[in-house]
């Protein structure tokens, strides 16, 4: 197996596993939400119902792990995962026991950030 072909596995590893944390991510809020929804910091449900930000943020999800998997401008979709985690650890210190998890993705999706992809066009 070459370099490139390496390189391009492991981008595609990456990206599935990210893709699935959000995936279950935003089902599982869809068919259990009061198991997710207290994860919001109250300055924002205290500015959008919790329903509707869950809602929307599980439709966010579920857009970023379309996007991981599209393999398109994978660097920004990672980089975006990056952030999202980050928030999301950061507005759940207290629960940095369940969180913690959350740090080796945002470290899973830096190193997708950095992956360089062979592209399949050819010039011509």
């Amino acid at each position: 197996m070459s370099f490139l072909e390496r390189q391009n596995l492991t981008a595609l590893l990456l990206r599935t596993g990210l893709a699935v944390v959000f995936l279950y991510a935003a089902i599982a809020s869809f068919t259990n939400p009061d198991e997710w929804v207290g994860y919001f910091p109250n300055a924002l449900t205290g500015l959008v119902p919790a329903d509707l930000l869950l809602t929307l943020f599980s439709v966010y999800e579920l857009g970023l792990a379309a996007w991981l998997l599209s393999g398109v401008y994978t660097r920004y979709a990672a980089l975006l995962c990056a952030a999202t985690l980050t928030g999301i650890v950061l507005a759940n210190l207290s629960l940095f026991i369940i969180t913690f998890r959350d740090v080796a993705l945002i470290f899973a999706a830096l190193a997708l950030a950095t992956v360089k992809e062979k592209t399949h066009l050819t010039k011509s």
